[in-house]
């Protein structure tokens, strides 16, 4: 089943990717929009609630600023509270997120279990970058946050890391740019490559499923097929856009 949420401002909400902690609405209407986009995930069976710790997410974010070497991000104030909270929510025991750049995108998702965001325990957070300079990057930021090594970047091929990655994946984050002209078509890859391990009730989210809509057309068609996913939701908070989908 396939729904799609769209916040009323999306088209307006915009962000200088060079400040990504500039507040661009205050917090109270950042909340509202994301407790909206929430209550659509647990409406389609995504979620099972949709209640989440803020002073913690609050706590994340202020790390994340203190911390942090974000060159550029496109992932807005409202997208990084959207994909804490359902890691928050979810509670993936092992999340891998693909295409991670500085790790500002992985330690959104592994942010909620560890650091000062922490509000849960998992076995492993891996973030894959291809690029190994980007990769040390993100390495380098993640410990500033996570001294335990839960969460741990990896410089490798993303669809190599899931198919040889020994046990399930209760959540899968795709934000990868494949090599050859494959662009973001390289997301169904991945997820092909460990569909068997994902198991019923995983969570995939995919990052850019609004900006990049044509280049992930055969993705979309393939988790917004009930036969993939039972459900697939189209988060438009932002110009980006995040799909969320179910197994």
């Amino acid at each position: 089943m396939m729904y799609t949420y769209r916040a009323a401002d999306w088209d307006r909400y915009k962000m200088d990717v060079r400040e990504p902690h500039k507040p661009l609405e205050p917090l109270e209407s950042e909340i509202a929009v994301i407790n909206e986009a929430l209550a659509v995930l647990q409406q389609a069976g995504i979620l099972p609630h949709t209640s989440y710790d803020r002073a913690k997410m609050l706590a994340f974010r202020q790390a994340v600023q203190e911390r942090f070497e974000i060159p550029w991000t496109a992932i807005t104030p409202r997208m990084q509270r959207l994909i804490w909270a359902i890691n928050a929510i979810v509670r993936p025991a092992n999340m891998i997120a693909a295409g991670v750049f500085c790790g500002n995108t992985f330690i959104s998702n592994a942010g909620a279990a560890v650091g000062p965001g922490a509000c849960y325990t998992a076995d492993n957070l891996i973030g894959v970058e291809i690029k190994p300079d980007e990769a040390a990057r993100a390495e380098g930021n993640v410990r500033k946050i996570d001294p335990s090594g839960v969460a741990r970047i990896v410089a490798d091929d993303a669809v190599k890391v899931v198919r040889e990655f020994a046990g399930p994946i209760h959540l899968l984050y795709l934000d990868a740019d494949g090599a050859g002209g494959r662009g973001k078509g390289v997301y169904l890859d991945i997820l092909e490559a460990c569909y068997e391990k994902i198991p019923t009730g995983g969570v995939v989210l995919a990052h850019n499923s609004v900006n990049c809509a044509e280049k992930l057309k055969f993705y979309l068609e393939h988790v917004r097929h009930p036969q993939h996913m039972r459900a697939s939701v189209n988060m438009i908070v932002d110009g980006e856009g995040l799909e969320v989908s179910v197994k």
